[in-house]
């Protein structure tokens, strides 16, 4: 069994450290101001969200393969079944889906939501913080680089009218939209009290050495302002399970917007479940009717826009294929990504299943990766906004030629 003292210590980084401290434990977001343009083949104006769970998702418990013999006994006590205490919802005759996530399963139906099984990025170790790094940097390996693919994905769109009015910048960013780029802006949603006043400390701190810094700062503690109604303001003893709705509630009302931004990325940590995991209920339970919950508001508050949105789910890697002693799972490999919308042709699990013997997992331990995570980003990018194949290779995920972009997500 992995130990979590090495977790735990990377966990407590420095980074780690200023985020907790400016976002009280909470979520943030950020959204990026793009040129306005409509797709000229269909007069679409698209939008995407990319959703990242910071801490490791378990795609096994998240979308179970109820159909591979050898699932129920690595997952243990906290495996789903098609039926009994611990049933899930069934997508398919293989995979079904974890019974925090109604929402979802609707969008399944539908033809909205569809899940890409057996996926990773190209990273092969365990640490949080290299695995979020490759995740959101877009490059092969980690290198502490400054710039994000979706930030790069920015610089490689259409020119058009550009969206001039209010730019934002809050307290931090997720290192995906992180970059030069002059048409990014981002701004936290729904902050806590505390988070909000450690931003204005901020601003004071910034005001003599950095004054367009602070005067940034203070655009996006005013956009942050604006995105919440009194509807959206965090109730006393709000946790980040029901932080993650008004995220996605104040992040929807900025993306609906005519002169909103389209395109927006959302951060949710907390996802780290070395120990009680738990099944059909339980600490992951928990946390995917958050995230059931934050796709929820981003389906009803981008209406009408719905129809031309998708949002991808994705995390830094998996968690190990058996449960460990304390009744949950460690670092791992591969996993899952989620994507739902109007815009995309769900009603399907893609998968190119590796299967769960012990001949078949990755090192004797983890769900093997059988789809690389850049395919997916590669392919909705190339739908939904029309970037090049050569643009997506080279920019926006550099040395990549050999990932091919997965045909058919968006429609």
């Amino acid at each position: 069994m992995e130990t979590t003292t090495g977790c735990c210590d990377d966990m407590r980084s420095p980074v780690t450290s200023r985020r907790a401290l400016l976002l009280g434990g909470a979520s943030f977001a950020a959204w990026a101001y793009l040129p306005k343009f409509a797709r000229a083949a269909d007069g679409r104006d698209p939008r995407l969200v990319v959703v990242i769970l910071r801490g490791a998702l378990d795609g096994l418990a998240t979308v179970a393969p109820i159909g591979d013999p050898d699932y129920a006994g690595l997952h243990g006590s906290i495996a789903l079944s098609s039926s009994g205490p611990n049933a899930a919802v069934g997508l398919d005759n293989f995979f079904s889906l974890h019974p925090a996530m109604p929402e979802f399963a609707r969008m399944y139906r539908e033809k909205k939501a569809a899940v890409i099984h057996a996926v990773a990025t190209s990273y092969r170790d365990r640490s949080h913080f290299d695995g979020q790094d490759v995740l959101e940097s877009g490059f092969a390996g980690p290198g502490r680089v400054q710039s994000g693919w979706l930030n790069r994905a920015l610089e490689g769109l259409p020119k058009g009218e550009r969206v001039t009015s209010g730019l934002a910048v809050g307290p931090t960013t997720p290192l995906v939209l992180r970059g030069a780029a002059p048409t990014v802006g981002w701004a936290p949603v729904a902050l806590p009290q505390a988070a909000e006043d450690t931003a204005m400390r901020l601003v004071e701190l910034y005001q003599h050495r950095d004054p367009a810094l602070a005067s940034a700062l203070k655009q996006g503690l005013a956009l942050d302002k604006a995105a919440q109604g009194d509807d959206m303001k965090p109730k006393p003893g709000t946790n980040g399970v029901a932080a993650m709705r008004l995220v996605a509630r104040g992040a929807a009302k900025l993306m609906a917007a005519d002169d909103g931004p389209r395109i927006g990325a959302l951060a949710f940590d907390g996802w780290d479940t070395h120990a009680n995991e738990g099944g059909p209920v339980g600490r992951l339970a928990q946390l995917l009717g958050g995230l059931d919950g934050a796709l929820a508001e981003f389906e009803t508050g981008l209406e009408p826009r719905w129809r031309d949105t998708v949002i991808v789910v994705a995390t830094e890697f998996g968690r190990t294929a058996r449960i460990n002693g304390t009744q949950g799972t460690d670092h791992g490999t591969g996993t899952i990504a989620l994507v739902a919308g109007g815009a995309v042709k769900g009603g399907r699990v893609i998968a190119d299943w590796p299967g769960l013997k012990p001949a078949n997992l990755y090192q004797a331990r983890d769900l093997a990766p059988t789809t690389d995570l850049r395919a997916v980003m590669k392919g909705v990018l190339k739908d939904q906004f029309g970037l090049a194949e050569k643009v997506l290779a080279e920019s926006v995920f550099p040395d990549s030629a050999a990932v091919k972009p997965m045909q058919g997500l968006v429609g």
